[in-house]
């Protein structure tokens, strides 16, 4: 049985996926929070907010996510951060796995990745659970009811929670699988019930097709000022940076919140939605993100509450520290609503230094901006996982190497392109330690922050003095308005200087290390940009 609107043309029937119970497509908020009450998935919690949660998976499965090494693809994948599968393994997948779905009822949602018209992607998502409809309904694009009736899916998601794969038969490595098939169109998630797979699954998809088409994909916040799209800033930053938090400035109009392509039109967001962290979320620092965890609709994911009261509990952590809500970009009053920006002319590279060496902000030439972009360093810190008594080094490629199908360079030299072509500033930002290390020195002051991220953006911190950084030889301001002087240099804020400088070689050293891996395919200014 089908229900919803759909393109006849192009139903799962004529994809050659028969013998399903009932298909709903393209239902909306109500009736999929209605099937997913209906089906036991979940529990409708404080102003229509849908609580869920995920079980065993509370996160994404980076070690599970494969891609099928075929003639077409082989030769563009960066193979040391993507694990190949067979086609015969992806075959014998996809024959389980519809096998498995035989008689069970799914939900699709025909969707937009990309803002931009003439760049999106149109994916088809099918899903085994209503709520995971939901979730996707809000992290994608909604195309308008006239346009559901000529939708064409260029790929398809097929996400079968209860499905197992075989590792002996599939060619994965446990009964968890994401296998993404680029000739064949296709991605399969099985074996997890985490709904940010979804999500992931079509931004690594931009990853692999915007590139050949000269488009920078990002995995970045981003904003514009009110009424001027040409000023753009675009936001990189791993998770715990506050990437999120920062683009969320109420002064300035936000495009999106995680996903973004740059094309020679200018910015734009891939998603329709955001999907926010809320562990500790303070309704005095993060009031409108709070909001949307009692809006209608929204999914709370992984979240302990009251089953009497339905309040939430922001603190407690004990079904995981990665708790996060997904709601529909309109929930932000800010929220732009073309999601369109200019081309960006700040770039902001966010990292949580928990060595206390990085300065809170720092000028980078196009070379070095290429250079932490390729490093995309944050930290770890003690007490986040058992075995860290220090801090570690994070370093993510491209801030973001578990969704780059393709070798970092090829987003890098794109990245170096598009700042020289558009002449964008470029900016590193600690938001982590300072006077010390984690454990001895404090947090860098979210005002000191936001004063020069405001400084950056308004164009006035360009006009100061700036010194050369002895250690990263980039340019860090002397002096900005409401910033004490002492913050800007951090060496001055350790009791002991040489403590700091022996904790700066070390970090230095660190860059050093991990950045070797790239020095055989990069240019010559970005090498003299490179450490050691």
């Amino acid at each position: 049985m089908t229900q919803g609107r759909v393109n006849p043309a192009h139903t799962l029937e004529t994809q050659g996926i028969n013998g399903l119970g009932s298909v709903y497509y393209n239902y909306l908020e109500p009736a999929l929070i209605e099937s997913a009450l209906k089906a036991g998935e979940g529990t409708l919690g404080k102003g229509g907010a849908f609580l869920v949660t995920t079980g065993t998976h509370t996160g994404r499965s980076p070690k599970d996510k494969f891609v099928v090494q075929t003639d077409n693809v082989k030769d563009n994948i960066w193979w040391d951060n993507n694990a190949p599968m067979t086609t015969e393994g992806f075959d014998a997948l996809y024959a389980d796995m519809l096998a498995h779905m035989k008689g069970k009822d799914y939900y699709v949602q025909d969707l937009f990745g990309g803002a931009d018209p003439s760049q999106r992607l149109d994916v088809r998502v099918v899903t085994e659970l209503a709520w995971h409809g939901l979730f996707i309904r809000h992290m994608l694009r909604r195309p308008e009811a006239r346009e559901l009736e000529s939708f064409v899916p260029e790929f398809t998601i097929i996400n079968c929670p209860s499905f197992k794969a075989d590792p002996a038969k599939h060619g994965c490595r446990s009964e968890t699988v994401i296998a993404m098939n680029f000739d064949k169109k296709l991605i399969l998630i099985g074996g997890t019930e985490y709904a940010g797979e979804n999500k992931k699954s079509v931004f690594t998809l931009m990853n692999y097709l915007l590139p050949e088409k000269g488009i920078m994909p990002m995995h970045c916040s981003a904003n514009h000022a009110p009424g001027n799209p040409a000023d753009t800033a675009v936001f990189f930053g791993l998770s715990g940076t506050g990437k999120t938090t920062l683009s969320a400035e109420p002064n300035r109009v936000l495009i999106g919140d995680d996903e973004h392509g740059w094309s020679d039109r200018g910015s734009f967001n891939f998603e329709g939605g955001c999907y926010a962290k809320t562990i500790n979320l303070s309704p005095t620092a993060e009031p409108e993100i709070y909001a949307t965890t009692e809006k209608f609709g929204t999914v709370v994911e992984n979240m302990v509450f009251d089953p009497d009261t339905l309040e939430l509990d922001f603190e407690d952590d004990s079904l995981t520290a990665n708790m996060r809500c997904a709601y529909p970009l309109h929930y932000i009053s800010n929220a732009s609503d073309t999601a369109l920006g200019g081309h960006p002319k700040n770039i902001i590279m966010l990292t949580c230094d928990a060595f206390g060496v990085l300065p809170p902000i720092s000028r980078l030439t196009p070379a070095q901006a290429m250079y932490h972009f390729l490093s995309g360093f944050t930290s770890k810190v003690a007490g986040t996982e058992r075995g860290v008594t220090e801090p570690e080094p994070t370093f993510s490629t491209c801030f973001g190497a578990p969704f780059m199908p393709r070798r970092p360079e090829v987003y890098g030299k794109l990245l170096q392109e598009k700042i020289a072509k558009h002449g964008s500033h470029c900016w590193l930002v600690n938001t982590g330690w300072t006077g010390g290390a984690y454990g001895t020195g404090s947090r860098m002051p979210i005002r000191a922050t936001r004063s020069l991220l405001s400084a950056a953006l308004d164009g006035s911190l360009n006009k100061g003095t700036f010194r050369t950084d002895p250690n990263f030889g980039f340019e860090v301001p002397t002096s900005a308005e409401g910033v004490a002087d002492v913050i800007l240099d951090p060496r001055r804020t350790w009791d002991d200087p040489e403590a700091y400088d022996r904790q700066a070689a070390k970090l230095v050293e660190m860059f050093s290390d991990n950045f070797e891996q790239y020095l055989p395919y990069i240019d010559a200014d970005v090498k003299k940009a490179a450490i050691g």
